[in-house]
């Protein structure tokens, strides 16, 4: 067993843990560029320079919030393939398609529970700094892979049009994540967080023409 973690890294977790939470909530609701750093701090409940002892930067914040929505994608997806198994195991195994449904439907899911953070735009300084930083990129990686064994399935058992290139599924599947069309449905007020689930659900993967 290794050695338990003292009282003050077990503190400096729960600082860092509160601070991360504070900036994905931030970046969901405002965005990379809005949020300040002052913000941050007040949200977390800690002063300015406890912050930037833990977190020297705005672009580290983010990273670190970042990193840790795909270890909750990374998480889920695992999940779905622990649950692949079983049903295979079982002899009813699972289409690839319908993981790929269910990974965009908690993608959105999370964005609708103001847990997601907007995605940075391609040539911002955040997007710079995130393809510097090991541990978001590990993670964006190895989440594009599992993705991309069920799109390549999907797509070869004649669930998805096997003549989209892979990536373009990849990058639509990730786009659900932020989709302007989810925040504008839920700020409307008058549809269900299921009717939006179902709805954009089903226009990403059928498409919106009469079947």
């Amino acid at each position: 067993m290794g050695a338990r973690p003292s009282i003050r890294e077990q503190m400096q977790r729960v600082r860092e843990e509160a601070i991360v939470a504070a900036v994905n909530r931030l970046l969901a609701t405002k965005g990379y560029d809005a949020m300040t750093v002052d913000e941050v701090a007040a949200e977390a409940g800690l002063a300015k320079a406890s912050l930037y002892k833990l977190f020297p930067s705005k672009e580290d914040l983010a990273g670190a919030a970042m990193v840790g929505v795909l270890d909750r994608a990374l998480a889920f997806v695992d999940g779905l393939r622990a649950q692949a198994g079983e049903a295979a195991q079982a002899g009813q195994p699972l289409r690839a398609l319908d993981q790929l449904k269910a990974v965009t439907r908690w993608a959105m899911q999370t964005q609708l529970e103001g847990e997601m953070p907007t995605l940075p735009a391609q040539n911002s300084s955040l997007s710079a700094s995130l393809q510097s930083n090991d541990e978001y990129m590990d993670r964006l990686i190895a989440l594009s892979n599992r993705l991309s064994i069920w799109i390549t399935e999907a797509q070869t058992g004649g669930q998805l049009n096997p003549a989209l290139p892979g990536e373009l599924v990849l990058y639509t599947l990730f786009a659900r994540a932020c989709d302007p069309v989810v925040a504008m449905l839920k700020e409307s007020g008058q549809y269900t967080h299921a009717q939006i689930l179902d709805w954009v659900t089903s226009t990403t993967f059928d498409g919106m023409a009469l079947r």
